[in-house]
């Protein structure tokens, strides 16, 4: 091999190594990338009828929600993690063990603001948003019962998530639910409930 030729290849060595050096050391390189991943959680809870309202009717609620959420909207360093913000929507099943009616069905859309610890090993979340459902009514045979079957929701819920797999997360919370006709009958008593959670969620 010629002179000239060891040269280059030397020379193309070096600038390779240097290259290399160089991106191992840039911290935009070096940082993880988090994948938008979408999620889907399964919550089951027990709510007990708390005040406000007009109905004096002591309502147990046991609420399965069905969760699918997407991708992060936004995500910034926070107190040496990270906050994401993201929406869900629901779908809501929840059998009522206590009061006139047998359960309530509906739909929620709801914004999520999260806090992420660094390797996302603990998540303290919030949550609120709102939508519609029906329940199979008794309020005309029942003083306190429900107006009609369409009611509208809203909801707030909070906690905190414990990743217990690669893509698996527990979670504990506390969930505040109203559901009202908002005046459509005359008879609108609504109900505020709120009571504890647990869910398993994971992502995809």
């Amino acid at each position: 091999m010629s002179p000239s030729r060891r040269c280059f290849l030397a020379g193309l060595a070096l600038a390779a190594g240097s290259c290399a050096a160089a991106a191992e050391s840039s911290p935009l390189l070096a940082s993880p990338v988090t994948p938008l991943r979408w999620e889907t959680e399964v919550t089951s809870g027990v709510l007990w009828k708390v005040g406000g309202g007009a109905t004096p009717l002591p309502y147990v609620l046991l609420p399965q929600i069905i969760s699918i959420k997407i991708p992060a909207i936004s995500e910034r360093p926070w107190a040496g993690g990270t906050l994401v913000l993201r929406s869900r929507f629901s779908l809501l099943l929840e059998p009522i063990v206590r009061g006139p009616e047998h359960s309530y069905l509906g739909m929620a859309a709801a914004g999520e603001i999260e806090w992420r610890s660094a390797h996302e090993r603990f998540t303290g979340f919030s949550s609120a948003g709102g939508g519609f459902g029906w329940v199979d009514s008794k309020g005309y045979e029942v003083p306190g019962g429900q107006g009609q079957d369409f009611n509208l929701n809203w909801l707030i819920h909070g906690g905190v998530r414990l990743r217990v797999a690669h893509s698996w997360r527990l979670s504990v919370g506390l969930y505040f639910q109203h559901i009202s006709n908002r005046g459509l009958d005359k008879i609108n008593p609504g109900l505020n409930a709120l009571g504890p959670t647990l869910g398993l969620s994971r992502k995809f």
